[in-house]
């Protein structure tokens, strides 16, 4: 059985109650739950935190453990070298994930320091269109 992190920043605890219009309106943990259902050969972990050095440490800690990382680092996928690096360091395969689509949204957020260490990108269109085949 294959093993997939998902590892969610900040304010992504609020899913299905901020910025619907952005986000949407189901909450990360149903969404989750629907992920898991579909995709019973997997087996998803879950992490969510509004705190840098907390991400750091999921990443590292499930480095050796899973198959792949699905990262949404958020607003820190924008700003934070410290993550940048981190996900260099690590050998698990990374692929950041954007809820929103971040190309069409304003000129800060379509930089992402994170991006160029991530084997792949996927911009959404909320967590309805995150189908994941």
């Amino acid at each position: 059985m294959k093993k997939i992190a998902i590892i969610n920043g900040p304010n992504l605890n609020l899913l299905g109650e901020r910025e619907q219009e952005i986000y949407g309106t189901q909450h990360f943990e149903d969404y989750l739950s629907m992920l898991s259902e579909k995709h019973d050969e997997i087996e998803f972990s879950y992490f969510q935190s509004n705190v840098e050095g907390e991400l750091i440490n999921a990443l590292q800690e499930v480095a050796l453990e899973v198959d792949g990382i699905l990262l949404n680092a958020a607003g820190y996928s924008h700003t934070s070298v410290a993550i940048a690096d981190t996900i260099r360091a690590i050998d698990a395969p990374v692929v950041e994930v954007h809820i929103s689509n971040i190309h069409a949204r304003e000129e800060y957020r379509q930089h992402s320091l994170t991006a160029q260490y991530c084997k792949v990108v996927l911009p959404a269109l909320g967590l309805i269109h995150m189908n994941w085949g």
